[in-house]
């Protein structure tokens, strides 16, 4: 594959480490970390979440039985899934991940992660004249179980170049993050540019030299904790213990114009018909939407 190295520095290439921050006001989280495009840990933002003393495997044991999930070929129901993932172990981990949509699966759950973290000056991703098929490819609301030894199977960047908020419920996780600036190092696979194809627990530098040069960012999330990171980071994760995380997606106005190319793109494929006026309909509300967040600061 040829790949352009086109590394450019600024300052997330030289984040050596995600900050932990506590009781960080929204204004500041703006200033210092969304607007410059810095992963954060927030270690209290969802302090008042029923989800908090809720979401234990206990719980969905005892109350979602009927749903399922096919991993590798097989169909594990969720109480299957979480004894396989208490008991897993580095040398025999359980199958990762055992994933659903909540909205779908169990939309009465959205109530205990409630109240939200806006990674913006507003939620556009809720933004009533979004379409909900412009989201086609991604989860708003998304579960995540797995046990010691699992990870995350491959490096990626997230759908529709969305950003992405994880907050632990249940356990830790490890995040292994790398900076847009060392695209050229992930070798992207060309059926999916989003996706790297080095195995980044086992990486093979003969035939990728350049992962060489990558430089990973690792910081564990801690239960409670909640990471935010924006779009265009290349991420994996590793468990090392039974952990249950509630995965959540962003749009605002830096990754607005990346999110509607995306889709045109896509709708080129699946509904050509509606893929330019897909693209018109969303570059002009996301001028709108500019408009009110400037009118109303």
């Amino acid at each position: 594959m040829n790949v352009q190295l086109k590394v450019n520095q600024s300052t997330k290439s030289l984040i050596t480490e995600v900050d932990k921050r506590i009781n960080i006001s929204r204004a500041e989280l703006i200033k210092e970390y969304i607007e410059p495009a810095i992963p954060v840990v927030l270690t209290n933002a969802t302090k008042d979440w029923k989800a908090r003393n809720k979401f234990n495997p206990q719980f969905f044991k005892d109350n979602y039985g009927h749903i399922t999930k096919e991993i590798k070929g097989k169909t594990y129901t969720l109480p299957e899934y979480i004894d396989l993932m208490l008991q897993s172990t580095p040398e025999k981990p359980a199958p990762y991940p055992f994933n659903f949509n909540i909205e779908q699966r169990a939309p009465e759950l959205l109530d205990d992660l409630k109240p939200e973290i806006i990674y913006a000056k507003s939620d556009r991703i809720k933004n009533p004249l979004l379409p909900k098929f412009m989201l086609r490819g991604t989860e708003v609301y998304e579960l995540f179980f797995g046990g010691n030894g699992g990870h995350f199977p491959f490096l990626h960047v997230d759908a529709l170049f969305l950003h992405t908020q994880i907050t632990q419920l249940h356990g830790s996780k490890e995040f292994i993050l790398f900076p847009p600036e060392q695209t050229a190092f992930m070798y992207p696979r060309e059926d999916n540019p989003k996706i790297s194809q080095v195995n980044v627990f086992n990486p093979d530098h003969d035939k990728f030299p350049l992962f060489r040069q990558a430089k990973p960012i690792r910081v564990t999330v801690e239960e409670g904790e909640t990471i935010l990171f924006p779009t265009k980071w290349w991420h994996t994760t590793q468990i090392h213990e039974p952990c249950i995380s509630l995965g959540r997606v962003h749009l605002n106005a830096s990754n607005w114009n990346d999110f509607a190319n995306d889709n045109y793109q896509s709708l080129k494929t699946y509904r050509p018909g509606m893929a330019v006026p897909a693209l018109v309909y969303t570059k002009v509300l996301g001028q709108l939407i500019n408009l009110q967040e400037k009118i109303s600061v």
